[in-house]
Order: C-alpha cells, then structure tokens, then sequence
C-alpha cells in the first residue's frame, strides 16, 4: 500500500507540474516578446540575446499607459473599496438577522450571479446616457460595485455563518456595544481572509474589464488599460514587442496584489463557500 501510494503521489505531482508548466508558456511568450529589440524576428520561443527595455518606453508614450494607468487604479481602488464596506455589511445583516424578507433578499443576491452582466448593457447604456455619466470614472466604479457585489456578499454571509461565533458578539452586547460598533471592532477584524479574498477576486475583474469599459469610456482620455492595449494592438499589429511590453506593465500589479495576499485567499475562498 506505501509503493502504490508513493506512485500516486509521484504521479499527482508530476501532473501538477506540467499543468503548471502549460499555465507558464504565455508568460514565458510574453516576457520573449517584451524585451527583445524591435529588429529582432527570431521565434518568440526563443529567449532575446540581448535584453532591450526600448518597447516597454515606446508602448509607455504611444498608448498613454500613464493615463490609462491612473484610470484604471482609481476605478479599481474605489470599486473595492465600495465592495468590502457595502458587501460586508449587507453580508453580516443577512447572515446574523435570519428573517424571512432577509432570506428572499440573500436568495435574490445568490440568483443574480447566474445573469450575465451583456443581457443588462441596452437599458444601462440608455439610463447612462440620460443621467449624464458617460465619460466618467463614477460609472465605472458604479458598474463594477453593481456587477460584483452579488459574489461579495455570498461570501463574506458564509464566511461569517461559518467561521465568526456569535458568542463574541453576545458578549459585547452585554457591554453594551451597539450593532454598528460591534461589527467594526469585533466581527471586521476577524474577516481577514475573506476579504483578501474578495479583494483579489473583485481587483482582478476590476482592473480587467473591457467589456463595459469599451461601451462607458470611450474618451480617450478615460481609456482604462484594457481599452488602451486594445486600440494600441489594433493600431500596430505588426509591433508585437509593444504589446507585449504594455501587457506585462498592465498585469504587474494584480500579480503583486496576489502575491501579497496569497496566503488568504484559498482559506477565506473554501470558508466563505462553504455555508450559503
């Protein structure tokens, strides 16, 4: 039984490696593509002879990363920001108050996470347009907020089911704690991982999104990122080296964000999932 689990493990852990191996091959394309020379057409499998940073300056000037850059941080810092304050409140009510009005409204939430978001662009593109939000920053932060908040409060409501004992909050209630001081002081902290969680999560959706971008921000100088590297590839398609320059500058902050909280992220991901 010791040899036939070895094997086993053996062999799980080699799978392991060559899907982590195929995951890999479009960075390791990217980073080829990025630093070699723009006279360079050797095979993109192959590693530049010479590192050049003379793509990541010209694709930095041409597509205007730095305003682009600038926009997609402040949508993508105030939508979250949005989300864990709005997603962990209405989260915490409907885990804590099991009323019947309260189990409608978290069965609404958990229904309209199965709508995709296209289906609602029409009527949203035309209420946009009559409030006057076109070209703004507000309607990025407002559609983001709207689109996630759903998945937000699914799981902060079962991460706090599941993982905050209410004896803690009994407790401060004897000392005569209100609600509202009770949740920031006491249940707040104690939502750590899942809000790493819904941190990486809701950013990288954020910081990604083009398809509402494309439709709300068509000035170009409220283009996010992913619009930005979408005109710039239509415009050079022959450059790769460009594109593959600005698309690495693009991913380098959600790669560090995940990073930084990695060792979150699968603990509140299986807690919150875990009651609905």
């Amino acid at each position: 039984m010791n040899q036939v689990s070895k094997r086993a493990k053996w062999f799980l852990t080699a799978v392991a490696l060559v899907i982590t191996l195929l995951h890999l091959i479009p960075y390791y394309i990217l980073l080829t593509t990025a630093f070699k020379r723009a006279g360079d057409f050797s095979s993109k499998w192959m590693f530049p002879k010479y590192f050049s940073l003379e793509n990541f300056t010209a694709a930095w000037e041409q597509a205007n990363l730095s305003n682009a850059f600038m926009n997609t941080f402040v949508i993508t810092f105030f939508a979250a920001a949005m989300l864990i304050l709005f997603g962990s409140l209405a989260a915490y009510a409907l885990a804590r108050r099991q009323t019947r009005l309260n189990k409608y409204v978290y069965m609404l939430f958990v229904a309209v996470m199965v709508i995709p978001p296209l289906t609602a662009l029409v009527p949203l593109y035309q209420l946009v347009v009559d409030v006057g939000l076109m070209n703004t920053r507000l309607v990025a932060v407002l559609n983001n907020v709207a689109a996630f908040l759903p998945l937000t409060i699914f799981l902060y409501a079962g991460f706090i089911r599941s993982t905050v004992p209410k004896e803690l909050e009994e407790a401060a209630k004897m000392d005569g704690a209100s609600t509202i001081g009770i949740f920031f002081r006491i249940v707040f902290p104690l939502l750590k991982p899942i809000t790493a969680t819904v941190l990486i999560l809701s950013c990288v959706y954020i910081w990604n999104d083009y398809q509402f971008a494309i439709f709300f921000l068509q000035d170009s100088d409220m283009h996010t990122l992913t619009v930005a590297l979408a005109s710039f590839f239509g415009q050079n398609t022959s450059q790769l080296g460009l594109v593959g320059a600005a698309a690495l500058i693009a991913s380098l902050p959600m790669i560090f964000l995940f990073l930084f909280l990695q060792r979150f992220f699968i603990e509140g991901l299986a807690a919150g999932s875990v009651k609905g």
